[in-house]
């Protein structure tokens, strides 16, 4: 794993005294959390905990209540436009099933963030565009096909391979594992833990699939009460007495997952 332990960490997310609230309901509240350069942060929580939200929080799609989020040291709810946009350029994105256009093909996906941030000529844009797909592991007849012509898998990997488009230093996942049958989780985990070793990635994960938790964070943050309750590394997670994280920790799926990664390491 790539993650940051020294003693100075540099946070490159801040997050103090968010609140995101939908009408009357309240999701979070006094929100704190801190990702440091080079970690791989595992965010889990139950059904309607806002992991979700809180991600879409960060890159600007939910505008909170209150509270103070900054990414590179930047204030990116009140930061100038010219100044939110070249943070924007620093960050990549895959949301759930990729989120990919159905009417363009995967080498025309990846091009969009570069066709938006990007002064290249369409020959540069594409060849730049074939590199990314590679990157991710699709074969090179990937990047004529739609988004239809895809299997699961293979849409998170275009997915990944356009958040990567245009070399960002963190990229956030939502539930990057979901849907797909464990072969192929496994082997995104895989995917994922080399490309933050090799690219230096901060990563920021919403995730519920333990496998993936164990085979790539390097710390947990746990969402529940309508904030972060605690993080730490798998290790710290189940040493904790609160009832949810017990239960989602030591029971027979979390033992299984740690085992096999055990298992695994020998």
């Amino acid at each position: 794993m790539n993650g940051a332990q020294g003693p100075m960490r540099d946070a490159v997310i801040e997050v103090r005294g968010v609140r995101n609230q939908f009408g009357r309901q309240v999701v979070h509240d006094g929100l704190d959390i801190d990702v440091y350069r080079g970690e791989i942060l595992g965010v889990v929580g139950g059904s309607g905990t806002g992991k979700s939200v809180l991600l879409r929080t960060i890159v600007g799609l939910n505008r909170p209540k209150a509270g103070e989020i900054r990414v590179f040291g930047t204030d990116v709810l009140r930061a100038p436009p010219a100044e939110r946009r070249a943070i924007e350029r620093r960050w990549g994105v895959l949301f759930q099933d990729g989120a990919l256009f159905s009417s363009l093909t995967v080498r025309q996906n990846v091009e969009v963030p570069m066709r938006e941030h990007l002064d290249l000529s369409p020959a540069l844009r594409a060849e730049l565009a074939e590199l990314k797909v590679a990157m991710v592991g699709l074969p090179p007849e990937a990047n004529d096909k739609f988004p239809s012509e895809l299997s699961g898998g293979m849409r998170k990997r275009a997915g990944l391979a356009r958040a990567l488009a245009l070399d960002p230093e963190i990229l956030f996942l939502d539930e990057p594992t979901a849907g797909l049958d464990p072969i192929g989780a496994a082997a995104f985990d895989t995917l994922l833990h080399d490309l933050g070793e090799t690219l230096g990635l901060t990563v920021f994960l919403v995730t519920h699939d333990l496998d993936t938790l164990v085979a790539t964070t390097d710390r947990i943050a746990v969402l529940a009460e309508k904030r972060v309750l605690v993080t730490g590394t798998m290790e710290d997670m189940v040493r904790q007495d609160h009832p949810w994280i017990r239960e989602y920790f030591c029971g027979p799926r979390a033992r299984a997952a740690r085992g096999a990664a055990a298992a695994g390491n020998r």
